[in-house]
């Protein structure tokens, strides 16, 4: 492995730079130096309660770059799960969790105290980082909020996840009547449930665990904020219904026996910064259910059962799901979907899910050997549900254990379903990358002339390097999608592959 320059060495080098500039281009070094004078640098850390278990196959310090005190960061244990695949046990590996808040740049030093490293890699690829190697040690470098994993020879289970996040800028004082505050330590209710009334917020500060499900039920304008944890919970780790105006911050989910947070017959939820683990059945990240105007932004998950989840129709939830959006977020399911839409319906009165927009993902793995929940990301409407208006965009899959990158298909699956879906229609693809050889071919499968997907375009679709389009060059008699292996059905009308120039020749038109 080439080691590339250190920290210190490239700081000396990019200041001989500058001054150098500095020279010829006074005003311009002045107003940038006036920029950097107003980020001081800044570094939290929070403790892990003693009670709760750790992992020790790492140790991770950090530093304000270049020359802060080092700080050793506390690790917490996450569980994962695995699914046998000819016995259908499972399989729970212990792993490792540390986090911090920063502002300006930090340098993150990890060391592997298994010993024995002879491959590193800190994902999601897309973000390019290439730390300093020296044995068992990596260093690199961070001047924004990332989460990350640090993977040592190719370990996906006994790896290092890490959170490092912005400066809480507004830090609720501790007596606000309006605020449920918990300090670090471990922290439990009677029942196993906290009821969340209207107009209050749910505080967990660095370190605090709270080994209850966070609930809010016919309520508006409350939420969770903070840095701590929500551990082990009976019923999940959040669940919000018939509630409007709620916020759900920057907390982790750490092994609840359930979802991490479950929506139903909600409007005008935000979950942004999240981070979830889990490891038994069921164990999704997050469900909504005949919600509308739900923001899901820089989350980060890794769960035993779909990561994200929208449907319709379950249980004592009804009507539409409209209005949602993914972004900027890293998804990893140790089973079944990163992504799942539309399972879950109202055979008796139909329903939709409309206007779903998936920006800026990273999806680092997918392992499904079941071809019925198979997908990175998979629109598969049943229960007469209508999948309606999906624009999907800058999506970079890296290679998965076993699935498919996309998969669309208007099912019946009577294991869940009472009837069809009704169809799929006018989905816009762009920017969707795919590298690797594990993929098995994605499926297009409409149900029948009336169960219909209708309307799909990809715009610089790539795989592998190759960008996919109905113009590339390929014999006359093949379809686009023979040359990656793809497959649709003749229930599948309008479905369109073209490049970017393509598109914007189109529009200007």
């Amino acid at each position: 492995m080439n080691t590339p320059l250190s920290r210190r060495t490239a700081l000396q080098a990019a200041g001989a730079t500058v001054l150098a500039a500095g020279l010829t281009h006074l005003t311009a070094t002045a107003a940038r130096a006036d920029d950097t004078a107003a980020v001081t640098p800044e570094l939290v850390t929070y403790p892990r309660p003693s009670a709760m278990p750790t992992n020790t196959s790492f140790k991770v310090r950090v530093r304000t770059a270049p020359d802060g005190e080092w700080q050793t960061l506390d690790i917490w244990r996450p569980q994962l799960g695995e699914i046998n695949p000819t016995t259908g046990s499972s399989k729970t590996y212990n792993s490792s969790l540390a986090y911090f808040d920063f502002q300006g740049s930090v340098e993150v030093e990890v060391t592997y105290l298994k010993g024995g490293t002879t491959k590193v890699r800190v994902r999601p690829d897309s973000y390019g980082i290439t730390p300093e190697v020296l044995g068992d040690t990596l260093r690199f470098t961070l001047d924004q909020p990332r989460n990350l994993v640090v993977q040592i020879n190719d370990d996906i289970f006994d790896c290092l996840h890490l959170f490092a996040r912005a400066i809480e800028k507004k830090k609720p004082a501790q007596d606000d009547p309006d605020v449920l505050y918990y300090g670090p330590g471990v922290h439990t209710t009677a029942d196993g449930t906290l009821l969340v009334p209207s107009g209050k917020t749910v505080y967990l500060d660095g370190g605090a665990v709270l080994k209850a499900t966070v609930i809010f039920r016919n309520v508006e304008h409350a939420g969770i904020a903070g840095r701590g944890v929500l551990a082990g919970t009976a019923g999940g780790g959040a669940l919000v219904e018939s509630s409007r105006n709620i916020s759900i911050g920057a907390v982790t989910v750490l092994n609840p026996n359930g979802y991490a947070v479950q929506l139903g017959e909600a409007t005008g939820v935000t979950i942004k910064g999240l981070g979830s683990f889990s490891s038994k059945g069921w164990g999704d990240g997050i469900d909504v259910f005949c919600s509308s105007n739900v923001v899901i932004d820089g989350v980060f998950m890794r769960n035993s059962d779909d990561c994200i989840a929208i449907y319709t129709h379950r249980w004592d939830y009804y009507g539409d799901t409209t209005d949602v959006t993914v972004r900027n977020s890293t998804l990893w399911a140790d089973v079944a979907h990163p992504i799942n839409v539309g399972t879950h319906g109202n055979t008796d009165n139909p329903e939709a899910l409309k206007n779903l927009r998936f920006k800026n993902l990273d999806i680092l793995d997918h392992r499904e050997p079941q071809m019925n929940y198979q997908g990175c990301i998979a629109l598969n409407p049943g229960d007469s549900n209508l999948i309606k208006n999906v624009r999907i965009e800058d999506v970079r899959i890296e290679d998965f254990r076993w699935g498919q990158v996309i998969y669309m298909k208007v099912m019946y699956n009577t294991k869940y379903n009472t009837s069809v879906g009704r169809g799929i229609e006018n989905v816009y693809v762009k920017n969707l990358s795919y590298t690797g050889t594990n993929a098995k071919p994605s499926l297009f499968l409409g149900y029948d002339a009336h169960h219909a997907i209708q309307d799909v375009t990809f715009e610089n679709l790539v795989i592998n390097g190759l960008v996919v389009a109905d113009s590339m060059k390929k014999p006359s008699w093949y379809y686009t999608t023979d040359t990656i292996q793809w497959f649709s059905n003749e229930h599948v009308t309008n479905l369109k592959f073209i490049t970017t120039a393509e598109a914007e020749a189109a529009a200007a038109s």
